[in-house]
C-alpha cells in the first residue's frame, strides 16, 4: 500500500507524494487512537454504496495550520491557497540519522519564497512512525530566516519528542505552512510546482491534503 504514485502525460512528470488512507495504515508513533475507521451505511441497497469514515485531522499526508500550538490560531480555512499552489523545491537529506540540523541545510539551494520539502531516509522506512527523522527547532529557524513559505517532511510528525513544540511553534508562528507525512522515495531533489490542497474543514487545526508535484520534462 505504501508507494508514490507517478504518472506522465505528454510532456508532464505527475508524482502523487500522498499517503493512501485506510485501516491499519501506518500512523503517528503507531497509536491506536489515530487509526483511521470505517462503517459502510449502504451496501447497494436502492442501488448506492455509501461509507462512513472517522479520521484524525492528522491522518496520513496532511496540513497543520497555526491552530495546531496557537490558541486562536488560523485553521486550514484560513490558508491561503497561492502558498500552497505553486513552485517547491525537494532537498536530498537522506544521508541525515536522527533529525536535520541548520547544519545539515546551511548550502542547500534555499531561496526566499521557496516552500521546501525534504526528502530523508523516512521516505523509506514506512511503518516506522516512531524513530523517524525530524526537523529540529534550529533547523526550523534557518529555514524561517530564509523566508520560506512552506516545510514539508516525509515523516508523521515535523518534530519529535520535543517540549513545547518548538519546530511547529517556530514556522506556524510566523506564517510558514508544514505539511507532514510526504512520500518522496520516487522525487528526484530539484524544483518542481506543487498542489496542496487540505480538506475545507472550518474550524480544524489540521486536514489531510493529497499532494502532487508536477514536473514539465
Amino acid at each position: 500500500m505504501e508507494q508514490n504514485l507517478f504518472l506522465k502525460v505528454k510532456n508532464l512528470r505527475i508524482y502523487d507524494i500522498s499517503m493512501p488512507i485506510y485501516p491499519g495504515m501506518p500512523v503517528y508513533k503507531n497509536r491506536a487512537e489515530k487509526q483511521p475507521q470505517t462503517e459502510i451505511t449502504r451496501n447497494y441497497e436502492n442501488g448506492v454504496r455509501e461509507t462512513r469514515w472517522l479520521l484524525d485531522t492528522h491522518t496520513g499526508t496532511h496540513i497543520d495550520a497555526p491552530a495546531h500550538v496557537i490558541p486562536g490560531g488560523g485553521t486550514t480555512a484560513d490558508l491561503d491557497l497561492s502558498c500552497l499552489i505553486g513552485s517547491c523545491r525537494v532537498l536530498d537529506l537522506t544521508a541525515v540519522n536522527d533529525r536535520i540540523t541548520a547544519g545539515d541545510l546551511a548550502g542547500q539551494p534555499v531561496l526566499i519564497g521557496d516552500f521546501i520539502l525534504l526528502k530523508t531516509k523516512n521516505s523509506w522506512a514506512a511503518g516506522n512512525e516512531v524513530d523517524f527523522i525530524y526537523l529540529d527547532a534550529g533547523a526550523a529557524a534557518h529555514l524561517a530566516k530564509a523566508g520560506v513559505r512552506g516545510v514539508g517532511l516525509d515523516a508523521l510528525g515535523v518534530e519529535r519528542d520535543q517540549p513545547d513544540y518548538p519546530t511547529h511553534r517556530t514556522l506556524l508562528e510566523r506564517g510558514i505552512i508544514i505539511i507532514e507525512g510526504l512520500r518522496l522515495r520516487e522525487v528526484p531533489p530539484g524544483a518542481y510546482q506543487m498542489l496542496a490542497l487540505p480538506l475545507r474543514l472550518l474550524g480544524a487545526e489540521a486536514s489531510p491534503a493529497r499532494v502532487v508535484l508536477l514536473d514539465r520534462e
